[in-house]
């Protein structure tokens, strides 16, 4: 990643250079006007590019960068034959293919010579300039412009644009990787489930059939709407109120179980509510807290959640006053997705620092026969994360 965002850099540096010395507009100064019209145009072509080499993204991406070249048509060619045009003499398009050829297999920035008889392109396409597009050190396509008057400057330029093209590229394939594993780690979450759970909450409501069927009916509501929420398939991010509610659920069925040995305390500010949280983020961080720092402790044991406004962000806390744990069981559970070490703690860390940064990830203060608290920072806007 960092070597991608150095690439980016120097390659915006560069453009801005090149663009300096072919526009004489001043507003402030030439450079800063150059500089920020380069940033500008490059930043409208690398949503587009990160979808990869697809014809729809290739479309909407090769405009701002024609433009940022200055040059009368652009071409991307991938590895696999696709050719996507811009600008003038689309009817050459099928020319592109020869033009990088070269580039594709030697993965170097090829100059061509003016046209060859015969090969009947328009004066204004007379030379061309191949840059090669890598992906994870593969040569995946290239970059052709063309020119009608042959220029080295082009050339430096046409190169520090394939290179920002291949970084967006990595970046987006970066962020399809991480979307994969985040469903993967849901996946696995949902898989975590208890059946032991699932089994003592259809106990519980049977229990409840003859004697209380109003209550039984609505334990069974609950429990619905709970495994409903818990195998959703659409979506990474939840608004803090919904994943409570399902908590709710949760916690309803737990106490028809368990009685008056589970109490609960949930305190939650107004403000957080709406803030979009990873899909089963606190829930497993509270049914480990029944599971696992309750089960084993005599007499009534209670679970506090809170949620609390910190300026930027929102502070989720999860705690029982169950049995704890020891430092060599909860550094297992931290580095292992299995319900024997704990119901998610590590799915719920990876993902938080996936998406927010190592320095989101769960703090856990125990200590055995000392209750169990375990934190959790959620910023309450960051670009991309919204609940659906």
């Amino acid at each position: 990643m960092v070597a991608a965002l150095i690439v980016l850099v120097t390659a915006v540096c560069a453009l801005a250079v090149w663009r300096s010395r072919t526009t004489d507009r001043d507003l402030g100064s030439a450079r800063d006007r150059t500089t920020y019209a380069t940033l500008h145009t490059a930043s409208l072509a690398a949503p587009h590019l990160r979808n990869g080499l697809t014809r729809d993204g290739l479309r909407k991406g090769l405009r701002p960068l024609r433009s940022l070249l200055g040059t009368p048509a652009l071409a991307v060619v991938s590895a696999d034959g696709l050719v996507v045009w811009d600008g003038e003499g689309h009817a050459y398009a099928d020319q592109a293919l020869a033009d990088a050829a070269t580039t594709l297999t030697s993965g170097r920035t090829v100059p061509s010579g003016p046209q060859r008889p015969g090969a009947g392109r328009a004066e204004t396409l007379r030379h061309a300039v191949a840059a090669p597009l890598v992906q994870d050190d593969l040569v995946v396509g290239a970059l052709v412009a063309y020119t009608p008057v042959e220029s080295a400057g082009l050339v430096r330029a046409v190169d520090e644009v394939a290179r920002f093209v291949s970084t967006q590229l990595e970046l987006g394939e970066l962020d399809h990787s991480r979307a994969r594993a985040m469903e993967a780690e849901v996946r696995a979450l949902r898989a975590q489930i208890s059946p032991h759970f699932v089994y003592n909450a259809l106990s519980a409501i049977a229990s409840f059939v003859r004697t209380d069927p109003d209550r039984a009916r609505e334990l069974l509501l609950e429990f619905a709407d709970y495994t409903r929420y818990s195998f959703r398939r659409t979506g990474d991010f939840t608004s803090l109120a919904d994943e409570l509610r399902s908590v709710d659920r949760y916690l309803v069925l737990e106490r028809a179980r368990l009685g008056p040995r589970l109490s609960v305390s949930v305190t939650v500010a107004p403000e957080v509510l709406a803030v979009a949280i990873p899909f089963l983020s606190v829930q497993p961080l509270v049914e480990n807290a029944v599971q696992h720092g309750l089960a084993g402790k005599p007499g009534p044991g209670l679970v506090t959640v809170s949620a609390a406004d910190v300026g930027p962000e929102c502070l989720i806390a999860v705690e029982d006053d169950g049995v704890g744990m020891e430092p060599d069981d909860l550094r297992r559970a931290l580095t292992r997705s299995t319900a024997a070490d704990g119901i998610g703690l590590a799915n719920v860390d990876e993902r938080l620092r996936a998406i927010y940064g190592d320095a989101y990830g769960l703090v856990v203060d125990t200590a055995p026969n000392a209750g169990t608290r375990v934190c959790m920072r959620i910023p309450k806007y960051r670009a991309g994360v919204r609940a659906l």
